[in-house]
């Protein structure tokens, strides 16, 4: 798949997802811009040659650190942005083969890719907890040198 491939599906997938996800109108293009370059720079960094865990962790803190400023400027809750934008990122087909895999009693094969599904969706829960935290470390450290 070529990147421009990449970038529409990923847009769509993100942009979509907030539909579903009932965010309002005017920010489905900002949660569809956010997936796509959490999606975009996790693709990179695979491609690069960078294994899926920590490729899914800087996608998931680019997701998180872009859903901070999309919501301080859009004066929308962040929520709306992170859900739709780590859209992208959730390994869904992984957990359907791990699944199907269980279900034709591979199991050597199922608990492979299940143990991949959970340290994938531990690198996005790790990937959007550590954003937050450098914000919130971030904002103390600017109140203290403003002298607030």
């Amino acid at each position: 798949m070529t990147i421009i491939e990449q970038l529409i599906t990923s847009f769509i997938a993100a942009a979509g997802f907030g539909i579903l996800f009932n965010a309002p109108r005017q920010s489905l293009i900002q949660c569809g811009l956010i997936g796509m370059f959490g999606w975009i720079l996790y693709y990179m960094l695979v491609d690069a040659g960078m294994d899926v865990v920590p490729a899914t962790i800087f996608g998931a803190m680019l997701v998180a650190v872009l859903s901070q400023i999309a919501s301080r400027v859009f004066k929308t809750p962040i929520i709306i942005f992170n859900v739709s934008g780590i859209i992208p990122l959730v390994p869904g087909g992984i957990a359907y083969d791990a699944m199907r895999h269980f279900v034709e009693n591979d199991y050597f094969t199922a608990v492979q890719l299940s143990a991949k599904v959970m340290l994938l969706a531990g690198g996005i829960a790790i990937g959007l907890m550590f954003s937050e935290v450098a914000n919130q470390v971030i904002r103390k450290i600017v109140w203290k040198v403003q002298g607030r």
